[in-house]
């Protein structure tokens, strides 16, 4: 698959990465000096066993957690040297967010589930933006469904939906499909794909082969390390 922009510079990388967990008196090394470069307009899939490393590398990718040591740069800057308010902001503007569990709030319709980050980022809703979101994930006429009424298949649109709201220009996914039966799978598979051709830069996290086969770069993770199989 080839993106719709020209892949041209990188908007993610890493040099060195390390992460070491503490428990009691035990340290667990979860990554053990990761360098990765990523470019912009990248489809790329991180697969491997469980315990890898590879959901401790997307969060430390997404400003979600800070390295033991290392570096980790994204969309040229570097989050060590930032403050809080300034990581919110690149992860409200340059990153959008989908997990497994898909993290709707039940009491909310599915538009304003969708709006979450428009709210958060005191932005004014742009009616037009929500009518192409929605119809890009084919829930358009679901706008006022809540999270219960939803297929899993369905709240996974959603969470997509959301992720994308503020025009990230990098989305990450943890087992975006890990929930989902094999037909509803291939369909989220797809709308990564053209979130892609879009010209976003999707990483995703998997043990979804065909999700990975669907990428341009499959990136191996074992006990902490990239390799090559």
């Amino acid at each position: 698959m080839s993106p719709a922009n020209k892949i041209s510079s990188s908007i993610i990388e890493t040099h060195d990465l390390t992460k070491v967990y503490r428990k009691g008196q035990e340290e667990i090394l979860a990554l053990a000096g990761i360098d990765l470069t990523i470019v912009q307009g990248e489809f790329v899939s991180i697969v491997g066993p469980s315990g890898s490393g590879k959901t401790t590398l997307l969060n430390l990718i997404g400003c979600l957690d800070t390295p033991t040591s290392g570096s980790v740069k994204i969309d040229g800057k570097r989050p060590a040297n930032l403050t809080e308010n300034q990581l919110r902001n690149i992860r409200r503007n340059s990153l959008g967010f989908v997990f497994q569990h898909f993290s709707l709030i039940p009491s909310l319709t599915v538009r304003e589930n969708m709006e979450l980050p428009l709210l958060f980022g005191k932005k004014k809703v742009d009616e037009t933006r929500v009518m192409r979101v929605l119809q890009s994930i084919e829930l358009a006429g679901r706008e006022n469904h809540l999270p219960q009424e939803l297929s899993s298949g369905e709240m996974q649109r959603v969470a997509i939906g959301r992720a994308i709201m503020n025009r990230p220009r990098i989305v990450l996914a943890d087992e975006p499909t890990g929930n989902l039966d094999s037909i509803t799978a291939t369909s989220i598979i797809k709308l990564f794909a053209d979130l892609n051709q879009e010209g976003v830069t999707v990483v995703v996290v998997t043990h979804n082969m065909e999700l990975a086969e669907n990428t341009n770069r499959i990136i191996h993770m074992k006990d902490g390390k990239i390799f090559s199989p």
